[in-house]
């Protein structure tokens, strides 16, 4: 069903993160030049190294953003010169990509030094220590993302992303196509990239640029454009994975729970996403039924299981006509 982009974790240079978030994250570069493409972030972590400049450098995070704040920048002060070198240079040791001084505050000259020896970036943000971080990894999170690619389409129904997928030619575009039209909105059809955001799964068309994107097609009539045919109603640029609807032909014998008492998952990335076989016979409303899956999926979400509660009611009335037979067979001996 999908294919992962990458094996070996992604990574971002500090010259990427210099050159496309530098504005933003208010930076300048202050020594360790050198370092700026050499120098690679691979977690979407910030780590601040008090405790290393410190001298304990146990399991220090070398692969993260360093981030010295007002509190690091107090510590170094406490130091004679000797001594503040020396915790630097412990430090830079350890070769972690970056270091950002945030606030705007004025390194000491033995900091600058150590990290042009280095190569490694020193830069200075004049936000503060907390908005920096907050706006920093949420540039990480999306550009360290593990990632992967799934064939079928991503709609959003009543809010829910439902991801349709089955066999080529099965009618995954079609079904996408008349949700559409009643109402619903497409964030993709045919190939999706499904990033990993934490515990969460997003889902957005693998074709970035805008003249290709919210393209379909359909066999026997070619390539469409929805955006033309429905509007802006019809399209979302990306939206979160939380149902997988698999189309499957129908075959006789064909095992498929009629009740829905069993919950089928499939893992992405990671994460469990409840997963719904339908089978496909000529005649069947998949739009219709896709609706009701996503409906059914808000009800759930509120803690109210149809199927649970049916199957309760169930056993409560199969074991009341137990009772009562074994009470009539009591009575006649």
């Amino acid at each position: 069903m999908s294919r992962t982009s990458a094996k070996k974790p992604k990574t971002i240079s500090v010259r990427e993160l210099f050159t496309e978030r530098g504005q933003e994250l208010k930076l300048e570069l202050l020594s360790g030049g050198q370092g700026l493409k050499r120098c690679k972030i691979s977690s979407m972590d910030i780590h601040r190294p008090g405790l290393a400049l410190a001298g304990f450098t146990g399991d220090f995070p070398s692969d993260r953003l360093q981030v010295l704040g007002n509190t690091e920048m107090a510590f170094l002060k406490t130091f004679d010169p000797s001594a503040r070198r020396l915790a630097v240079t412990r430090v830079t040791g350890l070769r972690p990509p970056c270091f950002v001084v945030t606030n705007n505050a004025k390194p000491p000259a033995e900091l600058r030094e150590e990290m042009d020896k280095a190569g490694i970036p020193l830069l200075v943000s004049r936000l503060t220590t907390n908005d920096f971080i907050h706006l920093v990894s949420d540039h990480l999170e999306l550009a360290l993302a593990p990632e992967t690619y799934v064939h079928g389409d991503l709609v959003d129904v009543y809010g829910i992303g439902l991801l349709i997928t089955g066999d080529s030619g099965i009618g995954k575009s079609e079904t996408a196509l008349d949700l559409v039209e009643r109402g619903h909105r497409l964030v993709a059809d045919d190939l999706i990239k499904v990033q990993r955001r934490r515990t969460l799964l997003m889902g957005e068309g693998a074709e970035r640029r805008p003249a290709f994107q919210h393209h379909m097609e359909i066999r026997g009539l070619g390539i469409i454009n929805l955006y033309s045919i429905f509007g802006i109603r019809a399209i979302r640029l990306q939206k979160r994975v939380e149902c997988i609807v698999e189309l499957k032909r129908w075959e006789k014998g064909m095992m498929i729970d009629r009740l829905g008492l069993e919950r089928d998952s499939r893992n992405i990335l990671g994460v469990k996403i409840p997963l719904l076989t339908i089978p496909v016979l000529p005649g069947r409303n998949l739009a219709m039924i896709c609706e009701v899956i996503a409906m059914n999926h808000l009800v759930v979400l509120r803690g109210y299981h149809p199927m649970e509660l049916f199957d309760r009611e169930l056993k409560k009335l199969l074991q009341s006509k137990i009772k009562v037979a074994k009470e009539v067979e009591e009575d006649v001996e």
